[in-house]
């Protein structure tokens, strides 16, 4: 199948060469070509079975409408855009198409949030929690998504909210710890990234996925076939 990625990048360069070693046709949209998801028309998408967006915070919600208006199915990697669910969860219901977001695309980080979410008990049980990240100095949105994700977690699991501290370093490509403390004992989980690879092969999957599906949806409903 043709896939669009939009945002060439670390992760979205990395994104097309996955999709191409998984036999996908895929032709890159940069921030040239498209400002302001001005190359997001029907006649430019009509071969696409599905649209990959790795930009920035400030390009993503204009490639979410233009997809939409191109009536394309669209997978989001880029966070910092959370507080307009509401806004997209209407726009996908109302054009039809099929959209899919996640804070981590990674198989790893997902093991991870399902180990978080068990460990979260800790809460019950007289533990205090903290929620520490890093990355690179040119990641746009801080705290990460997947902090927050980490950080939703913990609070539907327990009912407490775990402050995040975030760090932006270098080229540090995503680390991520989870901490439990108490009296008695430690309790660390982490999650760190080698490189980009496995966001890149994992929203591919989702892209795969998400062909011929309509509505809207996040990576645990790919992670639960997966």
């Amino acid at each position: 199948m043709k896939i669009v990625v939009l945002g060439l990048g670390k992760t979205g360069s990395l994104v097309a060469e996955a999709a191409r070693q998984r036999g996908h046709e895929v032709e890159g949209l940069d921030i040239d070509e498209n400002a302001h998801g001005s190359g997001l028309t029907a006649a430019r998408l009509a071969d696409a079975a599905v649209v990959i967006d790795f930009t920035t915070p400030d390009a993503v919600l204009e490639n979410i409408e233009g997809c939409a208006r191109a009536g394309k199915n669209l997978v989001v990697g880029t966070t910092g855009w959370y507080k307009q669910i509401p806004h997209i969860k209407h726009l996908v219901e109302e054009t039809g198409i099929g959209f899919l977001f996640a804070s981590n695309f990674s198989v790893g980080v997902n093991l991870f949030f399902d180990i978080a979410r068990m460990a979260a008990t800790a809460m019950q049980h007289q533990y205090s929690g903290q929620i520490l990240e890093r990355h690179h100095i040119h990641k746009k949105d801080a705290p990460s998504g997947t902090a927050v994700t980490l950080q939703n977690i913990v609070r539907d699991a327990s009912g407490s909210e775990l402050e995040i501290t975030s760090f932006r370093e270098g080229e540090v490509v995503g680390l991520h710890e989870l901490v439990f403390n108490s009296a008695a004992d430690r309790i660390y989980l982490c999650h760190d990234a080698k490189s980009r690879l496995g966001f890149a092969e994992g929203a591919v999957r989702a892209a795969e996925w998400l062909v011929g599906r309509k509505g809207f949806f996040d990576f645990k409903d790919v992670w639960r076939e997966l």
